[in-house]
C-alpha cells in the first residue's frame, strides 16, 4: 500500500494566499547573498521547466527569492530576539520583495532603514503563538468524535490571525467556529519519471514492511519516499524521511527493514537498511524517521547530497534553509516527481489520531505543491536548499495532479504538509549532506 500521510493535514491558509500563485514581478534578492546555491544554468531542466510552468517566475528568479528567503529569516529571528513585542512575522511578497510585520511605528521605523518593507500588525507573533497553543490545547481536550472534526490549524500572518479547519459536518458546524478552506494555485505535474541515473536518491521509492518482506502479503508492503542524505552523530550514512513511514510509528521503534523495490517482483528487493528510531507527533512534535544505512544502501549510492528530478534529473543540495511564508518551493516524490509552489504558512499544526485512540500534534509549514499518495518523506528544497520532508497533503488519494487539482479546484487547490529538515536535523543529531557550490 502507498503510506499516503494525509494526517487528517488538508493544510490551511486562508484566502489571503490566493495571490502567491500567480506573481512574477522580479526578485530582489541582493546578488553578493551569502547564501550558497548553485546557478541557473545548473539547474536540471525539468526543475527549471516546473519552476516556470508552476511558479510562473524564472530559474534565476527561484533561486534570487530563495536566498532571499533565508536572509529574511536570519533578520527577522534576530530582530524578534531583540523586539519580541514588536514583531508579528515576515514573509517573501508577490512582487518579490521581503516583508517585515511589526505592532508599532517605532519598530517599522527601524525595519525600514534595514532595507526591508514592513507592514503594520495588531498581534505580535509570540502572541499568536501562544494563541494556536491555547487552541490546540483545548482541540486535544475534546472528545476524540469531535476533535476528529478539527482537520487542522495555523497561523496566518498575512491576515494576522489564527485559522482552524473544520470539517464541514454536523459535529464540526456544532463547535461554532469558522471553516476556512485554502485559496491556492493550481499546478500541473510532470509526466512520469524516467530514470537516467540508476542510483537512488531522496525522492526516489523504498518500501518497508514490519518483518521479512518475503514473508510479507503484498498488501502489508509500504511504499514512501527517500528524504535527504545525511550522517548521525557517529558520521555513519543514513537517510531522512518520514516518521510515519515507518511500520512501528505508534512507537518509533526501530528494527523495521528497508527495501530498493524489485519491480519485477516486490519481494525479491534489496535491503539496503533499516528504520533506526522515528517520531511521530510525540515528543517533539514532528514527523521524521531516521534510516539506517548497511553496506548495500551506501553502495547503491545513497551517500550523496543529492534529489530526484523529473526525467531522472538530479539536484545537488548545497545547504539547508528554513520555511518563510511566500519562499519559492519545490518537492521530489516517487509518485509525483518535481511539482512546485510557495510556502503558504510557516507554522501549520493538526491532529493525528492513533489506532489506540489517543490523538497527536504534528507542527511543520504549509506548500502549495501537489503531493500525492507514496510522496511521503521525499525531499523538499527551495533553490538548492534542503527545506522538508513531505509529511502529508490534502490530495493523497488522487492518482495524479492533474486529478487532484480537477477535484479540489473548488477548495483552492492542493495544499501539503512539510517538517522543516532543520528541526529533523536538531531532533535526531544528523546532517544534511550537502556539496559546496562550484
Amino acid at each position: 500500500m502507498r503510506n499516503t500521510g494525509a494526517l487528517r493535514a488538508a493544510v490551511i491558509c486562508s484566502t489571503a494566499f490566493l495571490f502567491f500563485g500567480i506573481f512574477s514581478a522580479p526578485a530582489s534578492a541582493d546578488p553578493e547573498s551569502p547564501v550558497r546555491q548553485s546557478s541557473a544554468d545548473d539547474l536540471p531542466r525539468e526543475l527549471a521547466d516546473a519552476v516556470v510552468r508552476d511558479l510562473k517566475i524564472s530559474p534565476q528568479e527561484y533561486l534570487d527569492r530563495a536566498a532571499l528567503a533565508q536572509e529574511l529569516s536570519t533578520y527577522a529571528s534576530d530582530f524578534r530576539a531583540s523586539r519580541p513585542s514588536d514583531f508579528a512575522g515576515a514573509w517573501i511578497g508577490p512582487d518579490g520583495k521581503a516583508v517585515v510585520a511589526v505592532t508599532s511605528e517605532a519598530a517599522a521605523s527601524a525595519v525600514a532603514k534595514d532595507g526591508y518593507d514592513t507592514a503594520q500588525a495588531p498581534v505580535s507573533a509570540d502572541g499568536l503563538e501562544k494563541s494556536l497553543a491555547d487552541l490546540n490545547s483545548w482541540v486535544s481536550s475534546l472528545p476524540r468524535e469531535v476533535a476528529s472534526q478539527v482537520n487542522g490549524t495555523s497561523i496566518d500572518i498575512l491576515d494576522n490571525q489564527i485559522v482552524i479547519d473544520l470539517a464541514n459536518s454536523p459535529v464540526g458546524s456544532a463547535l461554532n467556529l469558522p471553516t476556512l478552506l485554502a485559496n491556492l494555485k493550481v499546478i500541473l505535474t510532470p509526466g512520469p519519471p524516467k530514470p537516467v541515473d540508476p542510483a537512488p536518491m531522496g525522492g526516489d521509492t523504498y518500501v518497508t514492511t514490519k518483518s521479512a518482506i518475503k514473508d510479507t502479503p503484498s498488501t502489508e508492503i509500504s511504499i514512501c519516499s527517500f528524504g535527504f542524505n545525511a550522517v548521525n552523530g557517529s558520521g555513519n550514512p543514513v537517510n531522512l524521511s518520514a516518521g510515519h513511514c515507518n511500520p512501528n510509528a505508534d512507537t518509533g521503534v526501530g528494527g523495521a527493514p528497508i527495501y530498493l523495490p524489485n519491480p519485477a517482483n516486490v519481494h525479491d528487493s534489496t535491503k539496503i537498511g533499516t528504520f533506526d528510531r522515528s517520531s511521530l507527533g510525540s515528543p517533539d512534535g514532528l514527523d521524521w524517521s531516521v534510516i539506517s544505512l548497511d553496506d548495500a544502501g551506501v553502495s547503491s549510492g545513497l551517500d550523496r547530497p543529492t534529489v530526484r528530478g523529473a526525467n531522472g534529473s538530479t539536484v545537488t543540495i548545497t545547504g539547508t534553509a528554513s520555511p518563510v511564508v511566500g519562499a519559492p518551493v519545490c518537492k521530489s516524490g516517487q509518485s509525483s516527481s518535481f511539482t512546485c509552489g510557495v510556502v503558504a504558512a510557516d507554522r501549520v499544526e493538526t491532529q493525528l489520531f492513533m489506532d489506540d485512540g489517543s490523538s497527536r500534534t504534528v507542527r511543520g509549514f504549509a506548500s502549495t505543491a501537489c503531493t500525492l499518495a507514496g510522496d511521503s518523506g521525499g525531499a523538499i528544497i527551495t533553490g538548492t536548499l534542503a527545506l522538508g520532508i513531505t509529511s502529508g497533503s490534502n490530495s493523497g488519494g488522487a492518482p495524479d495532479c492533474t486529478e487532484a487539482n480537477l477535484a479540489l479546484a473548488q477548495f483552492g487547490g492542493t495544499a501539503s504538509l512539510g517538517i522543516p529538515i532543520d528541526q529533523v536535523a536538531q531532533a535526531t543529531g544528523t546532517t544534511v549532506r550537502t556539496s559546496p557550490v562550484g
